[in-house]
C-alpha cells in the first residue's frame, strides 16, 4: 500500500471523529439488511457521544485507523469471558470507498494482536446473517460458533456468533 496508514488506541476526545465514521459507514452497510427505522433507532442507541463514552467507560477499547492523517476507520473490542480468554470484536467499520483495499484486514489484525497481548486464546464477534461482511469473516479464519438473536428495543438483531481461535 502506498498510503501512510496508522492505528492508534482512541480516547474519549475522540468520540466525535468515531461517531462521524460510524455516520458515514452505518447506513451503507445496514441499509440491505435492515430497514430504516431500525438503524435509526440502532444508531441512537450505540452512537451517541453518550452512549460511546459509556462503551469506554465499561471497558471497549477503540482503536482507529488513519490514511494520510484522516480517520478512515475503527474498531472496538472488550473482554468477553475471563476464565475462557475469550474477547469480543464489538465494532469494525471502514469508510464504504475504503473497503477492499486490506484495511479491514488490517484493522482485524490489530484488534487481534491487542487481545493476544492481553492473553486471549480466542476472538468472538457478531455478524448479521445476511451481512456480506461473513464472507470477509471466513477469509480471516473466523468460523461460526452459534445463531444468536439479541433484543435491541423493539428490534431484532439475528446475528452469527463468529470465532477465531488465537
Amino acid at each position: 500500500m502506498t498510503d501512510q496508514t496508522t492505528i492508534h488506541k482512541a480516547a474519549a476526545t475522540d468520540i466525535p471523529v468515531i461517531k462521524q465514521l460510524a455516520e458515514a459507514t452505518w447506513e451503507p452497510t445496514y441499509r440491505s439488511i435492515l430497514s430504516r427505522e431500525q438503524i435509526d433507532y440502532m444508531f441512537g442507541v450505540i452512537y451517541t457521544e453518550k452512549a460511546l463514552q459509556k462503551q469506554m467507560q465499561e471497558g471497549q477499547v477503540f482503536l482507529l485507523l488513519q490514511e494520510n492523517s484522516r480517520p478512515v476507520g475503527f474498531a472496538a473490542y472488550s473482554l468477553k469471558d475471563e476464565t475462557e480468554r475469550v474477547y469480543k470484536l464489538n465494532k469494525i467499520y471502514l469508510l464504504p470507498e475504503k473497503q477492499g483495499k486490506g484495511y479491514g484486514k488490517l484493522l482485524l489484525h490489530a484488534v487481534e494482536e491487542e487481545v493476544k497481548a492481553h492473553g486471549a486464546g480466542k476472538l468472538d464477534l457478531n455478524v448479521n446473517r445476511y451481512n456480506k461482511a461473513k464472507q470477509f469473516y471466513e477469509g480471516c479464519g473466523y468460523y461460526v460458533h452459534q445463531e444468536e438473536d439479541i433484543a435491541i428495543g423493539p428490534y431484532w438483531m439475528n446475528d452469527f456468533v463468529m470465532r477465531k481461535e488465537l
